[in-house]
Order: C-alpha cells, then structure tokens, then sequence
C-alpha cells in the first residue's frame, strides 16, 4: 500500500492483519498520532518482536501521558474554582477524564478547556497569577486577530511545567459560516467527578466534526476521524442519532457532521445512521485522499491537494477580503 490504508486497515480490523510492512505502519501511525490507539488495537497479534516491543512502549506510554493531561486538567481546575463558572474539558482530555472509549491509547498535547466568552478576561487573569504565560508577546497583530476573531485566546504555556492550554469560548472561529451556539453548549455540557465538565455526547460529536471538516486542513484527520469512531460506537443507541441530527442542525453543521459519518463509516466501518450521514458525494473522495496523504514511511506526499486544503481552511475561516489581508501581513512579517 502506498497511502495510510494500512494504518487505516490495522485500526479496523486488527486480526486482518498478518504478515506487511510493520516498519511503514508505525511510522504512519506515529506520524498520525495514533501509535497508542494502534498499539492497543494490536496487542495479543502475532509480530515481529521489535515491533511489539515498540507497541508495548507505546502502551507504557500512553499511561503517563493520561496522568499528565488529567493533572493539567486539575491544575486548570484549581486555578479557575474561584470565579465559579463553567469549566469544559474538550477533546483528548475530556475522553481521558471520563474514561470513554476514545481515551484507549489517545496521545494528548494541548489542554483544550471552554468557558463563557464573557468570562474570557477573568480567565486569562486566573491563569496568568497561576503560572501560565503568553507564548507570543500580548500585542501586535497575532494577539489582536485572536482576540477580535478567533473563537480562543492568545496560546498559553505553563512557565515550569512547559505545557500549553488553549482557552475556547466556542468552537469555530467567529468569522467563519457557521456559528454554532455556545450558550447552548456550555448548559448542555455534563459534570464530572472533578467539578470540571464535558461537553454532551452529541455535542462532542459536533464538535469533532467541525475541528475536522469545518476549521482547519484535515492534517492529523485520521486521529480526529477514530475519535469519532470510537464515540460514535459508544454513543450508540436509537434515541442518539435523532438528538445528534438536532444538534447538528442548531449548531449549523449538518453538512461536517454528515461528512464525518460518511467518512467514518467508509475509512472505519463504523455503524452510522444513514439518514443522518446522507447519501455519498463525489467530493468525499477528495476528503478521503487527503485523509491518507501519507506514503509508507508515514511522510506527506499529495503536496498540491494538502496545498488546496490548506486554502480551503482559511476560506472557510473567514471572508475574501479579510482573508487577503490576512494572508498579506502573514506573508510581509
């Protein structure tokens, strides 16, 4: 194979795989991120040996990086109790801190919370007295573009603890089409043990659909695509699927979330509700190839289709004239 299909295959259906190129397949799955979720998925399957030490490794590993991004969680949570608002644990973390299935084995980075776009500068002023900083210097154009249009702050790293939290007060940058309501996501997200939240089993659903297919260039997608998978296989149930139409109406992303099921059920064989995912596109060929721009030693290749999805990702951030300004201070700096 000379794409990510065997990633993609290994994910899937582990037992299909028997003797095949193990080197290209853990360097497509590290470069893709998903060497935990692979290494679990393949544990007991005959191997090479060094291949399954590295397996193993990665097992190990996932277990650290679970205690690290609950203990940034915690660290958030301390940090921000005292203004009393709503704290939501978004994507990899959130999966960890409610012990879904989508946390086996899933690599984390950023500490994505989400919290009331008016409650915005209390937060940053929290976690500022509490040791984090700005990566970038708080002025100038970058600072000023996230705070005018992104749907997050400015980036913020832990000064001792070298990690970084990105601060949401939505989903989708607030020049994009959609606009997904946030109020309604923050009361309808779910509590946790900690005092932290989640967002709903729909929404979340909504949410990865649009980090994939309604923000940014579809790199990393097959992680983003498994997460839905695996989500969707726990969330299953007859009175899911209408409540996942609904939010995806409301929140003005029927076409992504439909997308997403489409694409999930192609790459995945995950189980989707037809009426929901809707009929298949010629375009989602497209999606599909870029999805799998990776040859088998796990590098990029298809440069002109990443390119267009490249552009694509910032039309759909924002309009024509805003984007051609964008683009030329980005370009003159």
């Amino acid at each position: 194979m000379n794409d990510a299909r065997l990633l993609v295959r290994a994910l899937r259906d582990p037992g299909s795989i028997g003797d095949c190129d193990w080197t290209g397949l853990v360097s497509a799955a590290r470069a893709e991120q998903l060497m935990g979720s692979l290494a679990f998925r393949m544990e007991g399957r005959k191997m090479p040996p060094r291949t399954a030490a590295l397996f193993e490794e990665a097992r190990r590993d996932s277990a650290h990086v679970r205690t690290v991004a609950l203990w940034e969680a915690e660290m958030a949570r301390r940090a921000l109790t005292p203004l009393g608002i709503p704290v939501v644990l978004m994507k990899g973390t959130a999966f960890h801190a409610a012990s879904l299935d989508a946390s086996v084995g899933r690599s984390v980075g950023d500490l994505d919370i989400m919290v009331p776009r008016e409650s915005l500068g209390a937060v940053e002023a929290a976690l500022l007295d509490a040791g984090w900083e700005h990566v970038k210097p708080a002025d100038g154009y970058d600072d000023s573009y996230y705070r005018r249009w992104m749907h997050e702050l400015p980036p913020l790293i832990h000064r001792s603890r070298d990690r970084m939290i990105d601060v949401h007060h939505t989903i989708l940058p607030l020049t994009a089409r959609p606009r997904p309501d946030a109020a309604v996501l923050l009361a309808a997200s779910v509590a946790l043990e900690s005092g932290l939240r989640m967002l709903s089993p729909a929404d979340m659903i909504v949410h990865a659909a649009a980090h994939l297919f309604a923000d940014g260039d579809l790199a990393g997608g097959l992680r983003n695509l498994w997460d839905i998978d695996r989500l969707l296989r726990q969330f299953d149930s007859p009175d899911f699927w209408p409540l996942l139409a609904e939010r995806a109406r409301l929140h003005q992303l029927q076409g992504p979330v439909a997308r997403a099921l489409r694409l999930a059920a192609r790459l995945y064989a995950t189980p989707v509700d037809a009426a929901v995912a809707g009929r298949p596109r010629l375009t989602d060929r497209l999606f599909e190839a870029r999805l799998l721009a990776r040859n088998a030693w796990g590098q990029e290749r298809r440069k002109a289709l990443r390119f267009a999805f490249y552009v694509r990702s910032h039309w759909l951030r924002m309009p024509p004239l805003m984007l051609a300004r964008h683009l030329w201070i980005k370009a003159t700096r």
